[in-house]
């Protein structure tokens, strides 16, 4: 229930989550944790509706993690609506992409990896923003001052993997570091019941690859004795690249079908490499008697580099299903199937929502990681970074980390 005054608008929510491990990790204690969120929305216009102010804060308390208990402006700026054109001026969040296994292109905003495993969760970012529009699309023009590094879960988190990630010592190809101005590009238009984007980023990569700290003389020791030195705790150093990146959107609907593709080419992180994510939504709508709708879902998920630094969806399917009940609640279930063809390894995630009242809100989320074998200990993964050698179970990491989540978010 939002409240109003006098051009101002304030509205937000406030979040209890459950989680629940049915196994038990060999890194972390634990199997259940507790933690509470809250976010608010504070929006303000002015100029007969052609200035808005919008500040948007974000914070989470976590029982066990905490490098999960953190704060962050999803959103502070000022928007300015012109003619033809609109100007954004701040901290914002942006997302690109229509695809449901991997946002490919969606490339702006870093991720927040440790409020939420499944990549939807981003920081706020700093930038310009300039949208001009017309009858030939719209086309916007960023510029993004200051790089925001990925979140990642602590000693104590799960789910992360079997080797902390050191954060707190990233590492940048760029001698202007965190500091380096990136640039990017989007044109958005429509041909008929086609809907096609082209898009360009170049700067500091979001994504990074991993290094270890291990000294030759430990990395030595390792390879001979199969342990690692009396004393030596292993960490991974996240390394930020230089990249340039070029993304293709396209939706086509018809009927009751949506067919998606998004396809990129990115140079920066060793070879150049393309990556797609395409398939279709066919929708079956009043279903028993105007009750459920039905969306399904298939896509291939692809990408051409190298089996080392290869994402674990390189050459995936996803299978799905969407439903939507059409009642006062608002009662919906997303129901997907990751499985990998090569290593048989297959992911299991459920995600289901229901309104308890118009204030209320409970959600029930499950993840089950299905023949992704078993984690891989410390020195087996830095053995692995050593010689370069790709994991024969790229999701073994999180073998033990099937998850249940349970949240009721209440907002006003």
């Amino acid at each position: 229930m939002a409240s109003q005054v006098q051009g101002w608008e304030v509205r937000g929510s406030a979040e209890l989550e459950a989680r629940y491990f049915p196994e038990e990790s060999p890194f972390v204690e634990w199997q259940g944790n507790v933690s509470g969120a809250a976010s608010l929305e504070v929006l303000h216009d002015w100029n007969s509706g052609k200035d808005l102010f919008a500040f948007v804060p974000f914070g989470r308390i976590d029982q066990h993690d905490s490098q999960r208990t953190h704060l962050d402006i999803r959103e502070l700026s000022w928007i300015h609506v012109g003619e033809g054109w609109e100007s954004r001026v701040g901290i914002r969040k942006v997302f690109w992409g229509v695809t449901e296994g991997r946002h490919l292109v969606d490339i702006i905003n870093q991720t927040d990896l440790v409020d939420q495993i499944d990549e939807e969760e981003k920081l706020g970012q700093p930038m310009l923003n300039l949208s001009m529009f017309g009858t030939w699309g719209t086309f916007d023009l960023y510029v993004l001052p200051g790089f925001r590094e990925r979140t990642f879960a602590g000693k104590n988190g799960r789910p992360r993997l079997p080797i902390p990630v050191d954060g707190e010592n990233a590492l940048y190809e760029s001698s202007a570091a965190d500091e380096r101005v990136d640039v990017a590009a989007r044109w958005q238009f429509h041909i008929e019941d086609w809907q096609i984007a082209l898009s360009h980023f170049s700067g500091t990569g979001r994504e990074p690859t991993y290094l270890s700290n291990i000294s030759m003389q430990e990395a030595s020791a390792l390879l001979a004795t199969g342990s690692f030195p009396i004393g030596f705790e292993p960490k991974l150093i996240p390394l930020y690249s230089v990249i340039d990146q070029t993304g293709l959107e396209l939706q086509f609907l018809h009927g009751g079908w949506l067919w998606k593709l998004e396809a990129i080419s990115r140079s920066g992180q060793g070879d150049r490499f393309f990556a797609a994510d395409g398939g279709f939504e066919y929708t079956q709508s009043g279903l028993f008697g105007g009750v459920l709708d039905i969306g399904w879902i298939i896509e291939y998920l692809w990408e051409s580099r190298e089996a080392m630094a290869a994402s674990p969806l390189e050459h995936d399917w996803l299978f799905g299903a969407r439903f939507a009940l059409n009642d006062t609640a608002s009662s919906e279930m997303l129901v997907g199937l990751l499985y990998d063809p090569h290593t048989n390894e297959r992911v299991l995630n459920v995600e289901s929502s229901r309104r308890l009242s118009d204030s209320i809100k409970v959600a029930l989320d499950v993840r089950v990681f299905m023949s992704a074998g078993q984690p891989p200990s410390p020195e087996d993964l830095i053995r692995d970074l050593i010689r370069q050698k790709a994991p024969m179970k790229p999701l073994s990491p999180y073998a033990k980390d099937d998850l249940i989540q349970l949240s009721i978010a209440h907002y006003f």
